[in-house]
């Protein structure tokens, strides 16, 4: 788009009361029930209009699964392994607790 096009259009919407800012982000994240979606490196745009905010984001998305906190525990105690080393394993065996124990144990 036209940049003087894209600035008319801008002094339009803000004459009919919608006003939208940049916001520096460096990660976004949502989280929802049984996992996290995580936007990276996100381009963040805060839209309000009529007293209502709400937020476009674009990026590079993942999603994780969510940590427990018992189930790092456990993992720890079970295979031996420091806390970032459960974590770890625990996120590339999608959350599968047994599956992370044995990944640590080398079975």
């Amino acid at each position: 788009m036209d940049p003087k096009n894209l600035e008319k259009m801008m002094k339009q919407l803000n004459q009919m009361g919608l006003k939208q800012r940049s916001l520096d982000a460096g990660r976004v994240i949502i989280e929802c029930g049984a996992e996290n979606i995580i936007i990276s490196d996100p381009s963040v745009m805060e839209i309000e209009m009529h007293g209502q905010k709400s937020y476009q984001i674009s990026g590079k998305v993942s999603v994780s699964a969510k940590i427990n906190e018992d189930d790092l525990e456990l993992i720890m105690e079970q295979a031996g392994a420091s806390h970032e080393s459960a974590e770890k394993a625990l996120a590339d065996a999608n959350g599968d607790i047994a599956k992370a124990i044995l990944n640590l144990k080398g079975e």
